[in-house]
């Protein structure tokens, strides 16, 4: 909660972080709570409450030390504390059929990650085992804390979408286009159809490359190598693309509130139509090499269960909901950028293992190769971003020719625009699910408050409840399965 980092905060230092009950200033402290200066006596509710505590920019005193230094996140008693039903995957019935668990003495505790190649992060896991068999998981996240939503605080909205496109680095243009909605709902402004268009084809483009990135690590996870060269191979096209028309091949800064940052480049219908034919071939190549492949069955098949009741219990979405068989999609649900005058369904499982996630996003990437052939065909003409002033910066070619545009543009670019006093919630549908922007405008050029709803970071709280009772060797295959990005969990 301290504003002035690396500095002792002395009693008359205010916070910014306003109390959540009364909204009035607190001044921070680092003296111990009253009931727990006395350690012998420490009980279940104190214990929970220093395991919470976390005081930034100071030195921490010897009463909290050794609570907050990383070898005493252990494993929680079963009778001290409410989340070791999480840590076991029953916060909801439990969907496994296991045998007596052995005696505490008998069990273990193996620690994964934060550095495991295979947890496609820091993600770190604490894992108690019995035998072969897992009994609790306790994810622990936190190694790659970017503070991005309090970065956003000090960012024009012209600057935002430079901030949050880094978030999750595999879908930038998703992340970049919640926030542009969310701006844009809170400013009233409309986009030209053919802004709408250009949005959908690269959010389309980029659930494409993120599910091959996808596709070539659950692959090389369980084994298959060779997806890893077939899957970077096919997202070539994409990204080759992605740097024509943006740039840059990833964090690209290009879908910005009022539309995005430039129109097509020439020659894009050919750069288009050569990524469709290319990874149509690269995707029937994955199912001819997987569908039908024992190992990868047996790998996948009844591994990592989760039930829609869980999904909907820990706010799981996207492909893992719907191969656990709930048909839920935003761009159905909330259609958004125009994506409803587009033909094209929603994939989805009935048993919610690694398998069915597998087929979800493969058919997934069918779908949107499928709404990428509609834009190119449909590709409205017109401008590419809202003809409102307040927000567009003029054309480049007024620049040369008008003091007073010239002086716009500085404007714009060096203070922003201002956005009315309120608050919005936009949700789009990103590779890995609901990806949501929470913005509060007090009517000044930057966020009052920022929040991104991620989907990664409720997947990671989902594991426990589809690791309980499997088997160490499974734990590599369920992670894979859920496609998480760590960049959008510490965010």
């Amino acid at each position: 909660f301290c504003t002035r980092p690396f500095q002792r905060i002395s009693q008359g230092d205010m916070s910014d972080t306003p109390n959540v009950v009364t909204g009035d200033l607190e001044a921070p402290t680092t003296e111990a709570p009253e009931e727990l200066r006395d350690t012998a006596s420490e009980s279940a509710a104190a214990r929970r409450e220093i395991h919470d505590m976390w005081v930034a920019g100071t030195e921490e005193p010897a009463w909290m030390r050794s609570y907050t230094d990383e070898g005493a996140q252990e494993m929680l008693e079963a009778d001290q504390d409410p989340a070791v039903d999480l840590h076991r995957g029953t916060v909801v019935e439990d969907d496994f059929i296991f045998e007596e668990p052995a005696d505490d003495d008998e069990l273990q505790i193996l620690n994964m990650g934060p550095q495991h190649p295979s947890t496609h992060g820091v993600l770190r896991l604490h894992l108690e085992l019995d035998g072969e068999t897992i009994r609790r998981v306790k994810p622990i996240i936190g190694y790659l804390h970017t503070g991005m939503e309090k970065t956003a605080e000090t960012l024009t909205y012209m600057q935002g979408s430079t901030n949050v496109t880094r978030m999750d680095y595999l879908s930038p243009m998703h992340m970049e286009l919640a926030f542009s909605l969310a701006v844009e709902s809170l400013l009233g402004v409309e986009i030209p159809e053919r802004g709408q268009a250009i949005r959908v084809l690269l959010t389309e483009l980029n659930r494409v490359s993120s599910h091959l990135v996808w596709a070539a690590t659950q692959g090389t996870d369980l084994g298959a190598v060779s997806m890893l060269i077939y899957g970077l191979r096919d997202r070539e096209y994409i990204l080759e693309f992605f740097e024509k028309t943006t740039g840059l091949r990833m964090n690209h800064n290009f879908i910005r509130p009022g539309g995005v940052a430039a129109d097509l480049p020439d020659g894009w219908e050919e750069d288009v139509e050569r990524i469709i034919e290319k990874v149509s071939q690269g995707v029937a190549e994955y199912e001819e090499l997987l569908n039908g492949n024992p190992i990868f069955q047996d790998r996948t098949i009844g591994v990592g269960v989760i039930t829609p009741e869980e999904c909907k219990a820990l706010g799981a979405s996207g492909p893992i909901a719907r191969a656990s068989g709930i048909n839920w999609d935003i761009r159905k649900a909330f259609p958004y950028s125009g994506i409803d005058k587009y033909d094209f369904e929603v994939p989805t499982g009935k048993h919610g293992d690694v398998w069915d996630r597998y087929q979800v996003r493969i058919a997934e990437i069918w779908q949107s190769l499928g709404i990428v052939k509609q834009v190119l065909e449909k590709m409205p003409p017109g401008d590419y971003r809202t003809p409102d002033r307040k927000v567009t910066p003029p054309p480049r070619k007024r620049i040369d020719e008008s003091m007073e545009a010239l002086i716009h543009h500085f404007k714009l670019f060096t203070s922003g625009f201002k956005v009315p006093v309120g608050e919005t919630y936009r949700a789009v549908e990103s590779p890995r699910g609901e990806l949501g922007m929470y913005i509060v405008s007090d009517g000044r050029e930057r966020p009052w408050r920022m929040h991104a709803r991620t989907p990664s970071f409720n997947h990671v709280q989902a594991l426990p409840t589809m690791m309980t009772d499997s088997l160490v060797a499974d734990i590599v295959a369920t992670i894979a399965s859920c496609d998480p990005v760590l960049g959008d969990v510490d965010r």
